[in-house]
């Protein structure tokens, strides 16, 4: 069975139509394993309908068909359970309105925060150079038993904050699970000892002098014997390398959804009208 990874569709419904009807034209609708890169709404013009799009997919596939959570996702839960004020750019009214928000918020809770499939470890953001597969997938482990619990609410109001901004494995409770996600959905610089930069978001570069490095290009990285697939970085557009696929081609933005196949790296790609203007950009 092939295995799709979908990029951030961040509100944008017909794209995702249109690119999962030519994911089935590709590889047949019982035959393919489709996952999405996190950020599945917010900033584009349908969020309810993507989300209530994906989820239905989800619930009819027999765990076929899943999506790791972004900052975006978690952002709604936040605003959700009245956390968080909804900002100025959010486009997540519709979904805290709909008649079926409490399923659409639950269901969106249940999400994992990392998705292992065949030696490909997929997050929404990054790892960070210390953790290897095995210990990113037991630390996003830790992060979803809380999102799934009672505590939720709890939780939730503690999620938030730069720091720490580096990992160390003494780190506990509230920060020791901040750390973990802002890593995995916020992540996209850091030194080469894993401080992680939260500044820089409009830029797949930074400046020689800062000591930043896209987080996969830190020297020893754990995670590197695998192939980590993410989304998040509109500004870093498309990459491809042998043990590494970024996803997000920015599609809210003008760009393209892309989506590949893993077995083959097969390229698919949907052109997006302009839903957001660049010149007014707030990256996610």
């Amino acid at each position: 069975m092939k295995t799709y990874v979908i990029g951030d569709l961040q509100g944008c419904h017909q794209q995702a139509r249109d690119m999962v009807e030519r994911i089935y034209a590709h590889a047949g609708t019982h035959q393919v394993r489709i996952l999405f890169a996190g950020d599945l709404i917010n900033r584009g013009p349908d969020s309810l309908a993507t989300l209530r799009y994906v989820r239905e997919l989800a619930c009819a596939s027999a765990g076929r068909i899943d999506s790791v959570l972004g900052n975006h996702d978690l952002h709604l839960l936040a605003v959700a359970y009245g956390i968080r004020p909804a900002h100025r750019s959010d486009t997540l009214e519709a979904i805290l309105t709909a008649p079926d928000r409490d399923e659409l918020i639950d269901w969106l809770r249940q999400r994992p925060l990392l998705i292992d499939s065949d030696g490909h470890l997929l997050v929404h953001a990054g790892l960070l150079p210390q953790w290897d597969g095995a210990q990113a997938g037991a630390l996003a482990a830790e992060v979803e038993q809380m999102l799934r619990g009672d505590a939720l609410a709890g939780f939730l109001a503690q999620m938030y904050g730069n720091q720490p901004d580096q990992w160390h494995d003494g780190l506990q409770g509230a920060e020791r699970l901040r750390c973990i996600i802002n890593a995995m959905t916020r992540l996209r610089f850091c030194s080469a000892d894993g401080v992680m930069d939260f500044a820089i978001k409009d830029s797949g570069t930074a400046a020689p002098e800062s000591g930043l490095m896209p987080w996969f290009d830190v020297p020893g990285r754990r995670s590197a014997s695998q192939t980590v697939v993410f989304g998040h970085w509109s500004a870093l557009g498309l990459i491809m390398r042998p043990a590494l696929i970024g996803l997000d081609s920015g599609c809210v933005w003008g760009g393209q959804l892309s989506a590949v196949c893993l077995q083959d790296r097969s390229l698919l790609q949907v052109q997006c009208p302009e839903f957001q203007q660049h010149g007014g950009k707030q990256p996610g």
